[in-house]
């Protein structure tokens, strides 16, 4: 089966390239798409100079907005998210996609060891995780983590990733509802870590009222 790699990104011109020469190795690789969502700075031009496709949104639009952007150009039978700020191996791409090519999963979530320094006091990922529980009836444990891999039928079924900081708690519940085989997978994946500082704190709490958005309306749909 190809795989098509879609990196949302913003700003992230010091770490994209890296990103895309790793999925670059992946035998069954259809494509890199990477959506410069809005970026100010050399994200598209380092993409594209890496090998990637790069569709640009003139303004920022949002992650959801950029991964379905991305899906929408994506021909490949196994769609992958990567975010743009990973630090990554080969090794954890392909522990993402054995489940999926062995049948044994319709969608993988990574899940990634614990952070290395202290950031926030685990509020956001409490409300994922119960959020997700609650509206499902399933514990996902890395309910927030926005590397998956899933089978193209699987966005066909659901159509739709919600905008903003919710966008991968309100996917993932509509593919559970769905009644696809979701299963997390353990990696060594690394994200750009945030701290305790002012601006750290405020991004988290904009996190957490976008993911307690999402939640309500799914409350009701």
């Amino acid at each position: 089966m190809e795989v098509s790699v879609v990196v949302p990104a913003f700003n992230e011109e010091n770490n994209v390239e890296q990103v895309i020469r790793e999925a670059m190795k992946l035998e069954n690789l259809k494509e890199i798409i990477v959506v410069d969502d809005g970026s100010s700075d050399r994200t598209a031009e380092k993409a594209a100079a890496a090998g990637a496709m790069v569709i640009r949104h003139e303004v920022n639009m949002g992650k959801g907005k950029a991964l379905m952007t991305g899906c929408a150009a994506a021909k490949g039978d196994i769609i992958v998210f990567l975010d743009a700020d990973l630090n990554f191996e080969l090794v954890d791409l392909k522990k993402m996609l054995e489940p999926l090519e062995q049948g044994r999963a319709d969608m993988t979530v990574a899940r990634f060891p614990r952070a290395r320094k202290k950031g926030g006091f685990g509020l956001v990922k409490t409300l994922a995780h119960w959020g997700v529980y609650l509206l499902t009836g399933r514990e996902v444990k890395a309910a927030l983590s926005g590397q998956r891999a899933m089978k193209r039928e699987v966005l066909k079924s659901v159509g739709e990733i919600p905008g903003g900081f919710g966008a991968e708690v309100g996917f993932l519940i509509d593919v559970l509802r769905k009644g696809f085989r979701v299963v997390e997978i353990d990696v060594n994946m690394r994200h750009r870590e945030t701290g305790r500082s002012l601006r750290d704190f405020v991004h988290r709490g904009r996190q957490f009222v976008d993911i307690l958005v999402t939640l309500l309306r799914k409350v009701i749909q």
